[in-house]
């Protein structure tokens, strides 16, 4: 458990090192430049892009040729979030322990700043030097997918919509399947195609991150009760107070954590059938179920 820890921490700085980098030597207003990276630099696991970089090394490739392509991918995530606690949206004052860009920067300026951070995304995949021009617009339209209508946006419009409404666990899933879970799919493909990795390998990967996904938000969802506003960076129970269902609402928090517990079972046994060493991708699995925050 140390040395995956250590793997976390390490692959964390590689990526926030870079995106600090690419963040400050933008040519943009300052302003705009100064609020991206308060975002950025506010914390945050980074498990998409880990997670793309563990793939990367499941195929014994080198996981630094796609460092840039992969923060791209945490520049979605966190323009999503900019945008998620907005009084329009979540209404939070808190992301991460600290202010909410809004709270700091002002409206205007915390919605721009997730659009720039969404925009410079395709950037960094298209300035790589390693990726084949047929594997950077693979990547693209992964990504694009992922965010847009029929991914990440479209379960946050099912979610707005789903608010105040006793939702179905069918419902639900699908919400959070797009809402977070196109995300983690993303993650996981554009290591394999990074990669080289073959059809049949990519849509195991696919099917372990749509199940991990689930299961990421169901543990969201139980922190948001059991959890302490320290460990998880913003208060609790934000969820009943925005008028959520949620898989402990519907299921009962043991109820929610034997559905978590089956789809990381689903997830373990479509990479059980991937040609590569996956050690670290089961890891990650486990470590969703067992963070604190």
């Amino acid at each position: 458990m140390i040395a995956f820890e250590q793997y976390l921490r390490d692959k964390k700085k590689l990526v926030e090192d870079k995106m600090i980098s690419y963040l400050s030597q933008l040519d943009a207003p300052s302003t705009l430049k100064d609020s991206m990276l308060y975002s950025i630099s506010a914390g945050g696991k980074r498990i998409r892009p880990i997670l793309a970089l563990a793939v990367m090394e499941s195929f014994q490739k080198d996981p630094l040729q796609i460092v840039d392509a992969v923060c791209a991918i945490e520049f979605v995530h966190t323009y999503s979030l900019i945008h998620d606690d907005l009084p329009s949206m979540d209404n939070d004052d808190y992301r991460r322990g600290k202010p909410t860009s809004h709270k700091v920067f002002g409206e205007a300026q915390a919605i721009l700043a997730g659009d720039a951070l969404l925009t410079e995304s395709f950037t960094m995949i298209t300035n790589n030097a390693f990726l084949s021009p047929e594997q950077k617009v693979q990547m693209i339209a992964v990504l694009s997918q992922a965010a847009g209508a029929a991914g990440m946006v479209g379960g946050q419009i099912e979610d707005l919509e789903g608010e105040d409404r006793n939702l179905t666990l069918n419902e639900l899933e699908s919400i959070h399947e797009k809402k977070t879970g196109k995300m983690l799919e993303c993650s996981v493909l554009t290591g394999g195609i990074a990669a080289g990795a073959s059809d049949d390998d990519l849509k195991y990967l696919k099917n372990y991150a749509r199940h991990i996904g689930i299961a990421f938000q169901i543990q969201d969802d139980i922190l948001d009760i059991t959890g302490s506003q320290d460990e998880i960076g913003k208060p609790v129970g934000s969820d009943e107070a925005n008028l959520k269902t949620t898989y402990p609402k519907l299921l009962g928090l043991d109820g929610a954590k034997k559905e978590m517990e089956k789809h990381i079972h689903i997830s373990l046994e479509h990479l059980n059938k991937i040609n590569g060493n996956t050690g670290i991708l089961a890891s990650i699995a486990d470590y969703i179920i067992k963070r604190n925050h």
